[in-house]
């Protein structure tokens, strides 16, 4: 299970309807409803300040959340849906999902590297290049991998890991149906410039 789940602090809203939201806006407030698992429908609602920032940071609708509101037990939610007004592009309304343990959702998972203090290429003095920091991987509610561990253990200058390099947790699989890469090691800069110097003299000798 992943490590630490951002907690969602929300209010429940009280009555439903239109009129119920636009008090909530009134108040400052977007309103918001928790739906699925085995429990009945609970409306709520979450500061607008809060929730403009979460989304501004990004990759809201991809976190699994801790939703914690005053006198219901906390439950694990992902985002299904905002709305947002058509004209300013703020939000409006939220759509929250409680998931079970065998829900499959779609989740940005962070990417380890290890030995890298032992890895040849990086000991010549190659550089490591993350391509993708974390990967988005479709996985179960209840086994939620904390990483993606890659080895660079045996990894030399030139080398470039693909995600089909790297082993994935039991269950998951990534959302993206090719072969993509995550890293590469790519020679020093010296190096580089040394070997264009050297192709740059054989072309002069073969033209000699």
């Amino acid at each position: 299970m992943a490590g630490e789940i951002p907690d969602l602090v929300c209010q429940e809203r009280a009555g439903t309807g239109k009129g119920a939201a636009r008090a909530a806006r009134r108040a400052e407030m977007v309103p918001g409803i928790v739906f699925g698992g085995d429990a009945d429908p609970l409306p709520i609602q979450i500061e607008f300040k809060v929730l403009l920032k979460m989304l501004k940071a990004g990759r809201f609708k991809s976190t699994l959340f801790n939703l914690k509101v005053d006198g219901q037990e906390d439950v694990r939610v992902i985002c299904r849906d905002v709305q947002r007004d058509v004209v300013k592009d703020l939000p409006t309304h939220f759509d929250l999902m409680r998931l079970r343990r065998t829900t499959k959702v779609n989740l940005f998972i962070p990417v380890e590297f290890l030995n890298e203090d032992s890895a040849p290429g990086l000991k010549k003095g190659g550089v490591l290049t993350v391509v993708r920091p974390e990967v988005e991987l479709v996985v179960t509610a209840g086994d939620i991998p904390e990483k993606i561990i890659v080895d660079l253990a045996e990894a030399s200058i030139g080398d470039v890991i693909n995600i089909s390099d790297v082993a994935l947790p039991s269950g998951a699989k990534p959302t993206i149906d090719r072969d993509f890469v995550i890293a590469n090691i790519s020679a020093p800069s010296g190096l580089k410039s040394s070997e264009n110097e050297g192709g740059d003299d054989a072309e002069a000798a073969t033209e000699e």
